[in-house]
């Protein structure tokens, strides 16, 4: 790979893990990540408008796979809510490609290459340094943390579909992105009643702020992807478990243990075994 695609995977995992640490510097999380959806929202308007619709076959996918974005947002705040970000970060992380390869082992019948073996016993080795003993995560932010893994490898596997029915990858995104931008709004004003954005508070800005980092988190690791293999940059990414550790401890005054370091680098090494594709 070329520097300037290690380089932008770097930078994926560096601004990932940025928007994470946006999320959980708020002092109401929930209302954060609600008004951090607008910047997506304002992004797929003018995708929605100069595209064609998706197909017929592909709205059940964009319906679904919205919803569980905004059941995925609803419990990263409440991870965030009893957890460090050096602590549900790398659990969130780490349980993704270790629920997919398992399912697809238990579910699909589908052997265990000996990397993806190793990327499961480290990754489960890895968590477990964050969940037990001195130091450890709380049970709740642990529970949270692995049903947001497990809706985020739901929503991937719904929109690996889904974007296929759809015919236009630009289109089924705008949409999903549209309908989640309505959604997430109306669950917060289910469950607090009202929601006020002041466009004058330096809060809302802040927020709008992490939602423009985690679109160029995308956007960016879309770009690395059309200059180099999937693989490795999948694989350079999963670093932003660590990027994670070193943001809380430097900005956020979260600690930082050999332990925890020792735990998140395990996590990140097991991620990259389980994603990594030659």
């Amino acid at each position: 790979m070329s520097p300037l695609v290690i380089g932008l995977a770097l930078f994926a995992a560096i601004l990932h893990a940025s928007w994470n640490a946006f999320l959980r510097t708020g002092a109401d999380r929930l209302w954060t990540i609600t008004v951090m959806s607008f910047s997506s929202t304002a992004l797929a308007i003018p995708f929605a408008i100069f595209h064609a619709f998706p197909a017929a076959s592909a709205w059940p996918y964009v319906a679904l796979s919205a919803c569980l974005q905004v059941g995925y947002s609803v419990f990263l705040v409440a991870a965030y809510r009893y957890g460090e970000l050096g602590q549900v970060y790398p659990i969130v992380r780490g349980s993704v490609p270790l629920l997919v390869t398992l399912g697809g082992f238990l579910l699909a019948d589908q052997r265990l290459t000996m990397p993806q073996a190793l990327g499961v016993a480290l990754v489960g080795c890895g968590i477990m340094g964050l969940s037990l003993g001195r130091g450890r995560a709380a049970t709740t932010s642990i529970f949270y943390a692995l049903a947001t893994g497990a809706i985020i490898a739901a929503y991937a596997t719904v929109d690996a579909i889904g974007v296929r029915a759809a015919g236009n990858a630009g289109a089924y995104t705008a949409w999903v992105l549209l309908l989640y931008g309505a959604l997430l709004p109306t669950t917060f004003v289910i469950l607090r009643g009202r929601l006020t954005v002041d466009l004058r508070a330096p809060d809302t800005w802040k927020a709008m702020g992490g939602g423009l980092f985690a679109l160029l988190a995308y956007g960016v690791v879309v770009a690395a992807f059309a200059l180099g293999p999937a693989g490795p940059i999948t694989a350079i990414r999963e670093t932003s478990v660590v990027f994670a550790a070193l943001i809380g401890r430097l900005f956020l005054g979260e600690s930082l243990t050999p332990r925890r370091v020792g735990a998140c680098a395990v996590v990140a090494f097991g991620a990259i075994c389980l994603g990594y594709q030659p």
